[in-house]
């Protein structure tokens, strides 16, 4: 049931920007104890860990300096005219515990918290903490079934750990992923992949399994619409997951990320990718790798919080259509026009 009033966020209009405890888009903090947890369809969650990253750390920091330039953010996308909080019930979970001296005790962890949600219905949009904490997520989300993944990032994060690097790091998640099951490679699509490599050892891994790897050259030369068209139909309509690493965006626009490469997407196009996946069977997204340390200015979380608010606007109409107390919803929740699923949610 869509509750109209608390899980409203507070208004701008009534609360200076600065005025209050920051939460995600001002939306309530709503814990696993509170009663109305069990209301909640979609939670934003906090993962402030950077135990992934052997090098230019500082991911921990991001979801703090995420929910303060949130804040910011408006009721209405003024493109698509969605209005998401007037739809389903948001609030701000709060922060997983992680312990930082443990990469194994952290990984438990998470999954823990996230296999809660998934057993009170709750579709998670994630803010890390570096891109290692989306394996933990998809363990609890693809236990039962394999996930389809949309991932937009600089990297492939496919690699096999060598020498000297810990077998679990932020570059070795989906590789990780694939091989215990929880990612469907041939539902699985990279975007914007780019920069120097220590050789081609993830990309063969990328072929032999089955993974669409669409580099930031492809991206280019085919143009955004084209690209995100493919990556739809990879993935069609069975449960997705979206990944979106702050380092897909050139640094121009977002120098805030421990491993930016030059030669990538502007933020416009960053916005556009998001709102391609309106529509898809998203059951779980987050943005990952925003480093405070390296963008004091606060530029590169108002991006990515923005980017948030886009990934949110796109998992509504999924969840839109399962809410019976909307009768011209719910009387077509088993069509598959996505031209009905987009009017119904006033996606225009």
């Amino acid at each position: 049931m869509h509750d109209t009033t608390f899980f409203k966020p507070a208004s701008m209009q009534e609360f200076a920007s600065g005025d209050g405890v920051a939460t995600f888009m001002r939306l309530p903090l709503v814990t696993m104890t509170d009663p109305a947890f069990s209301q909640v369809d979609v939670g934003f969650v906090a993962i402030p860990w950077d135990g992934g990253t052997p090098n230019r750390e500082g991911a921990r920091h991001g979801p703090w300096q995420m929910r303060n330039a949130s804040v910011r953010l408006r009721e209405e996308n003024m493109v698509t005219r969605m209005r998401p909080f007037d739809l389903i019930n948001c609030a701000d979970l709060g922060d997983v515990i992680i312990d930082p001296e443990s990469v194994g005790a952290s990984l438990g962890w998470i999954t823990s918290y996230f296999s809660a949600l998934v057993r009170n219905g709750i579709r998670p949009v994630s803010v890390g903490g570096d891109h290692l904490v989306t394996l933990p997520i998809l363990r609890a989300l693809g236990r039962d079934k394999p996930l389809g993944l949309i991932q937009f990032d600089a990297h492939t994060d496919l690699k096999r750990a060598g020498p000297g690097m810990p077998r679990y790091n932020h570059a070795t998640t989906f590789r990780h992923a694939i091989e215990e099951g929880l990612i469907d490679p041939r539902r699985m699509v990279q975007i914007g992949i780019r920069g120097t490599s220590h050789d081609g050892e993830d990309r063969d891994f990328a072929r032999a399994v089955g993974v669409r790897t669409i580099t930031m050259d492809e991206f280019a030369a085919r143009g955004r619409q084209d690209v995100m068209a493919e990556a739809r139909d990879i993935v069609g309509f069975d449960p997705t997951y979206v990944t979106f690493d702050v380092d897909f965006i050139d640094p121009c626009f977002a120098p805030g990320t421990g491993t930016p490469e030059v030669g990538g997407p502007n933020s416009f196009d960053a916005m556009q990718v998001c709102r391609a996946l309106t529509g898809l069977n998203i059951v779980g997204a987050d943005i990952v790798e925003l480093s405070p340390p390296f963008d004091t200015s606060g530029g590169t979380a108002w991006l990515a919080a923005s980017v948030l608010f886009e990934i949110l606007c796109s998992v509504v109409p999924g969840i839109a259509l399962q809410n019976t107390d909307q009768p011209e919803i719910a009387a077509s929740r088993n069509d598959a026009d996505e031209s009905k699923v987009l009017n119904l949610v006033n996606w225009v």
